[in-house]
């Protein structure tokens, strides 16, 4: 039977090299493949696709949660670039109700990117 082997949402964006720039200076995926208004990056085992649209189109409230296997591992290694953000774009490692660890980055055109790992006590 045929497997799903990966997901990989699309970022909507109003500007395509910001984005790009964004996403790999700062959060250091690589880009796989590039054209016109389209971008595929991958980091590791994940991977985004990044579309460009009209700046008269409006976009809309986007996120993407990003499972990781150390959230404070990854946040430490980003910290340098993450700090060079806007304030109120990076939200530290936190511990949520649901049982998760994460941090919290909205990318340039606001799109909530949630970083996360699962916090729950083994069995």
């Amino acid at each position: 039977m045929a497997e799903l082997t990966e997901i990989t949402p699309f970022i909507m964006t109003h500007n395509l090299e910001s984005s790009l720039a964004f996403f790999t200076d700062v959060l250091g995926f690589t880009c796989g493949f590039k054209m016109e208004n389209y971008a595929f990056l991958r980091r590791k085992g994940g991977a985004l696709r990044l579309l460009e649209v009209e700046k008269t189109c409006e976009i809309g409230e986007q996120m993407v949660y990003l499972d990781c296997d150390d959230v404070d591992a990854l946040y430490a290694s980003l910290k340098p670039q993450l700090d060079k953000l806007e304030q109120g774009r990076v939200r530290p490692p936190f511990d949520q109700p649901y049982e998760q660890r994460e941090f919290h980055v909205k990318d340039p055109d606001n799109c909530l990117l949630m970083f996360g790992m699962d916090i729950r006590p083994s069995p």
